[in-house]
C-alpha cells in the first residue's frame, strides 16, 4: 500500500466513524435539502465540492501526506460546537459541528499542506448546514417597506401594517415565501462559488459577493411590488399567477444573468488558471504525526463527545399531574364556545389552555406548554412553535411594546381579525422574553445539570376585548409572570 493510500483509508475510516456516530444529524441535514425548497440548492453542492477537488487532484499529487496532530485541535473545537447545540437542542449547531469534524478529520488524516491546498473546497462545504431561515421577519419587513414606498411614488394609494399590504386592488401579505429568504441563501453559495471561479482579488470577490446579495434583496422587493402594480391593472387572481411563474421559473435566473453581465468586465481569473497555487506547499509537513498517535486519538475524539451528548440529552423532571393557571382577583374563567386561536407546542408533555374575563368584559387566554425535557422537536424556543402557528390561517403582523418582558406581537386573522400575543419561556427556574436568553438558560441547564423542565407560556387577547391593556392587567393581578410560572410548576 502507498503512502498516498494509507492516508486515503485513514480518512476513509475517520469519516465513516464521524458519520456512523452523528448519522442523525447528517440524515436530517439531508433531509433538509430534499425537503425544504430554501436548501435545495445544497443538492448540488455536493457535486460542485467533488468536482472542485477534482480540479486540485493533479496539482496535490506530488505533495506529501501526513497524519497531523494540530487537526486534533480542530476536532475537539467541532465536537464542543456539536455538543452544545446537542445541550441547546439547535439543530444549526449540531450539523456545523459535524461538517466542522469532518473537515479536521481531512487535516488529520492528510496534513496541513493538502489543508491548504483543499482550503476553498473545505470552506465551501460550510454552506452545506443548512442556516438563513431566521432572517425571514427581516426580509419580510424591508420587502414590505420597499414596496410600499414604490407603490407610492407610482401614485398607487398603500397602507402598510406589519408585513400586510393594502391597496384599492385588494389584502396583500408579504408571507415567509415571499421574503426571498430562498433565494438570497442560494444566491450566497452561487456567488461564493462564481467569486472563486472568476477572480483572483479578494476585494473584487467580496465587492461581487456583496453585490450579488444586495440585488436579490432589493430583485425581490421589485418583484413584490410588480405583483401589486399588476393586480391593478388586472386583478388581484390574474396578478398571483403571474407571480407564481415569474418568482418560481425566471426570477432568479434573471438576477443571475444580470449579476453576471455586469460583473464580467471586471473578471480576472484565465479560464484555464490553475485552480490552486502549490508552488509553496512542497517540503517537510510541520507538526506531523506516526498513525500509532494521531489516528486512535482523532478516533476517539468523536467518540467522546457523542459518549457525553448521550449521557446529558436523556435527563427529564417530571411536570405536576396538572399545571395550575389560578384566575387573579377581579378575573374569573370562562369556557368559550368557538375559540378561534390556539398556539403551537410541539412535542409539550403537557398543554394547558385556559381563558379568562374580567367585569369588564375583557378576555384573556392563558396558555402553557410544558416540557419534562428538551430536545430536538420539542423546545419551548424553535421555528413554527409559539403564538402564531403555521399551518393556522393566524400570521404575525407586528412587533409591540413589551410586556414585563415578554416576546408582545400582534396577529392577524382573516376578517381582519387583530389579537395581541405575550410570550415568556420558562426554563431552569429563569423567565425570559428573548428567545436567545432562553436558549442559553437551557444550554446551561442541560451542560451544568440544571432543572431540565420548560414552559411556554403565552398570554393573548383579541384587540376588540382588550388586548395588551388586559394582558398588562392579568399579569399585574396575577402578582406577576415568574408568580404565574411557579404556580404552574408547584414551586410555591
Amino acid at each position: 500500500m502507498t503512502r498516498w493510500q494509507r492516508h486515503l483509508a485513514a480518512l476513509g475510516l475517520l469519516a465513516v466513524v464521524i458519520l456512523a456516530l452523528f448519522w442523525r444529524d447528517a440524515a436530517d441535514m439531508a433531509g433538509i435539502w430534499w425537503n425544504s425548497s430554501t436548501f435545495t440548492h445544497c443538492l448540488l453542492m455536493v457535486p460542485m465540492i467533488g468536482w472542485l477537488v477534482s480540479q486540485r487532484v493533479s496539482l496535490l499529487r506530488p505533495l506529501t501526506p501526513a497524519f497531523w496532530w494540530p487537526a486534533l485541535i480542530w476536532m475537539a473545537g467541532a465536537g464542543l460546537v456539536w455538543l452544545v447545540g446537542e445541550a441547546a437542542g439547535v439543530g444549526l449547531f449540531r450539523q456545523l459541528g459535524l461538517v466542522l469534524m469532518l473537515q479536521g478529520a481531512v487535516g488529520a488524516a492528510l496534513g496541513e499542506k493538502l489543508v491548504r491546498g483543499l482550503l476553498f473546497p473545505l470552506g465551501y462545504a460550510l454552506l452545506l448546514v443548512p442556516f438563513g431561515e431566521e432572517l425571514v421577519p427581516l426580509l419580510q419587513t424591508f420587502t414590505a417597506h420597499i414596496s410600499v414606498v414604490l407603490l407610492h411614488l407610482s401614485s398607487i394609494a398603500a397602507e402598510m401594517q406589519g408585513v400586510f399590504i393594502t391597496t384599492k386592488a385588494g389584502f396583500f401579505e408579504v408571507a415567509e415565501e415571499c421574503s426571498g429568504v430562498n433565494f438570497l441563501i442560494a444566491m450566497l453559495a452561487y456567488s461564493v462559488f462564481a467569486a472563486h471561479l472568476c477572480f483572483k482579488s479578494w476585494t473584487r470577490r467580496i465587492v461581487f459577493v456583496a453585490a450579488a446579495l444586495a440585488t436579490t434583496i432589493l430583485a425581490n422587493a421589485l418583484r413584490a411590488y410588480g405583483t401589486m402594480v399588476a393586480a391593478e391593472i388586472w386583478g388581484i387572481e390574474a396578478a398571483g399567477g403571474i407571480d407564481h411563474i415569474f418568482y418560481g421559473w425566471i426570477f432568479f435566473g434573471l438576477v443571475i444573468l444580470l449579476v453576471m453581465f455586469v460583473a464580467l468586465r471586471w473578471f480576472d481569473r484565465p479560464a484555464n488558471d490553475a485552480a490552486v497555487d502549490v508552488s509553496g506547499l512542497g517540503g517537510v509537513p510541520r507538526f506531523a504525526g506516526t498513525a500509532k498517535s494521531v489516528l486512535p486519538a482523532a478516533l476517539a475524539l468523536p467518540l467522546v463527545f457523542a459518549g457525553w451528548g448521550t449521557l446529558i440529552g436523556g435527563r427529564s423532571a417530571p411536570l405536576p399531574a396538572t399545571m395550575a393557571i389560578i384566575a387573579p382577583p377581579g378575573w374569573s374563567e370562562v369556557i368559550l364556545e368557538r375559540p378561534i386561536w390556539s398556539p403551537r407546542f410541539d412535542g409539550a408533555d403537557q398543554i394547558r389552555l385556559v381563558h379568562f374575563v374580567d367585569g369588564a368584559g375583557r378576555q384573556v387566554t392563558v396558555a402553557i406548554g410544558g416540557y419534562e425535557r428538551q430536545a430536538e422537536g420539542r423546545e419551548v424556543v424553535a421555528f413554527g412553535q409559539g403564538a402564531v402557528d403555521p399551518d393556522s390561517k393566524w400570521a404575525w403582523s407586528a412587533a409591540l411594546p413589551a410586556v414585563e418582558g415578554a416576546k408582545t406581537e400582534r396577529l392577524l386573522h382573516p376578517g381582519p381579525v387583530l389579537r395581541d400575543a405575550a410570550t415568556w419561556y420558562v426554563v431552569d427556574g429563569s423567565v425570559t422574553g428573548d428567545p436567545r436568553r432562553a436558549k442559553l438558560a437551557e444550554l446551561q441547564a442541560r451542560l451544568l445539570g440544571g432543572d431540565p423542565r420548560a414552559l411556554s407560556l403565552i398570554l393573548s387577547s383579541e384587540e376588540r376585548h382588550g388586548g395588551l391593556d388586559a394582558i398588562t392587567d392579568f399579569v399585574s393581578a396575577s402578582g406577576g409572570v415568574k408568580a404565574m410560572a411557579d404556580r404552574a410548576l408547584k414551586l410555591r
